[in-house]
């Protein structure tokens, strides 16, 4: 007998009327039409079925902490760094950890059960550091949690900073991070680069570098960092974050650097909830987007990704923890609106992180972990258009959440008595 059986599953390629089995946490079986005995049964009733969301870029420790000290009056990215800076004397290992658990509960309840986190490295105590390693551990039962080794001021502005880098990854965080662009000159930028990389080649871990944060059309580290991985072997290891220069970047140049970065499998992670927050403030009209090129990156075959960044913290004041969110901001900045764009939107918040993230046993198909969303939409499109309500979440067969039907009462004379948004 089966432990779970999910019926009449309508997938995000598009086919119907699906089954899906589950035995001992993994799935045995994806076909249309199964019935078979199993302690649960759950008719799907013809919605749409999804692997988790993934986050790739987030802040685990700052999250929630929307006010502390104080608000950020102007909005911007400068005042949000400065405003961590007062904070993080204040903070304490038990309030990130609060914090943080309160976050990933917001976050299985939204179906997302995969986060890479980044956290910041410049203080000498690595006080974030532990902290996020005691949340890891503690949810790892319900939630992958992926940590980056973040150098916040920059690994060169600082005596140590690269040493406590090190210092991180010996306590177990997972990636490499940095944030060239913030260093004191570009040269110190571009040695960053190389510094960073070399480390994660001799420690066998991967790379994700806050990149390019900017509108300055001349911050161009993504095209470091992408020489620095052909260099060292690190295809398909290693990804740019934000890349937002690029939206200021001239059309020629730009023609020669997608195809350096899409030569060693360069991840991207576009932010749009944040990107289109942060950038442009210096300009008038028109006025920039700032998100990276994510049409054209993903026409050139690169992995892209959408992540959500911030939620109440000292760079912004919205979010839920819900990639649908960040997926609708993408598909509206990136103007894309066509059917197989707005695939393309579903595609960065799902199976595209995962596999920058490297998670292993993830999908819809037989030997993967039974790790799923029930989505109150029929197809990937109308879930991002809805922001579908999470019916169902499982993670290894278990349900770990549910939320009711969103259907409306009316109460109007003489017009029906519901409304089913889908």
């Amino acid at each position: 007998m089966l432990d779970l059986l999910i019926t009449h599953a309508t997938l995000p390629d598009g086919r119907q009327n699906m089954s899906i089995a589950v035995q001992n946490g993994r799935i045995t079986e994806v076909t249309e039409g199964l019935q078979a005995p199993a302690h649960e049964t759950v008719d799907a009733g013809g919605l749409l079925v999804s692997p988790p969301f993934v986050d790739a870029h987030f802040h685990m420790d700052s999250t929630l902490s929307y006010g502390q000290p104080r608000v950020n009056e102007s909005g911007t990215l400068l005042e949000g760094i400065a405003l961590w800076g007062e904070l993080k004397p204040q903070l304490t290992h038990d309030a990130i950890v609060q914090r943080a658990l309160q976050y990933c509960d917001w976050a299985v309840a939204r179906g997302l059960l995969a986060i890479r986190s980044h956290v910041d490295t410049s203080d000498p105590s690595l006080l974030p550091v532990q902290a996020l390693l005691d949340v890891k551990q503690r949810v790892a039962p319900y939630l992958d949690l992926q940590l980056v080794a973040f150098p916040q001021d920059g690994v060169l502005r600082r005596p140590g900073g690269l040493n406590n880098i090190k210092r991180a990854l010996d306590l177990g965080v997972d990636v490499v991070g940095g944030i060239p662009h913030f260093e004191r000159t570009y040269a110190d930028g571009t040695e960053s680069v190389r510094l960073l990389c070399e480390l994660a080649a001799e420690r066998g871990k991967r790379v994700d570098m806050h990149c390019d944060e900017s509108d300055d059309p001349h911050s161009r580290h993504v095209e470091t960092l992408a020489y620095q991985a052909q260099r060292l072997g690190l295809h398909g290891r290693v990804t740019g974050s934000h890349l937002t220069s690029m939206h200021s970047m001239d059309n020629y140049y730009v023609s020669k650097l997608i195809p350096l970065m899409a030569e060693t499998d360069l991840g991207v992670v576009a932010n749009p909830l944040i990107n289109i927050t942060l950038q442009g403030r210096h300009d008038t009209y028109p006025k920039r987007r700032g998100m990276t090129r994510v049409p054209e990156l993903m026409a050139a075959g690169l992995t892209v990704a959408y992540g959500h960044d911030c939620v109440l913290d000292p760079w912004y004041s919205g979010g839920s923890a819900d990639m649908l969110e960040a997926a609708h901001m993408g598909l509206h900045v990136g103007q894309m609106t066509s059917q197989a764009g707005m695939r393309q939107c579903f595609d960065a918040v799902t199976v595209n992180p995962a596999r920058l993230l490297g998670l292993e046993g993830y999908g819809l198909a037989p030997g993967c972990h039974a790790d799923f969303v029930l989505l109150h939409a029929c197809n990937p499109a109308e879930a991002i258009r809805l922001r579908a309500a999470r019916l169902g979440v499982w993670r290894r067969g278990k349900r770990v959440a549910s939320q009711p039907s969103p259907i409306a009462a009316l109460h109007l004379p003489g017009r029906p008595s519901t409304v089913n948004f889908i």
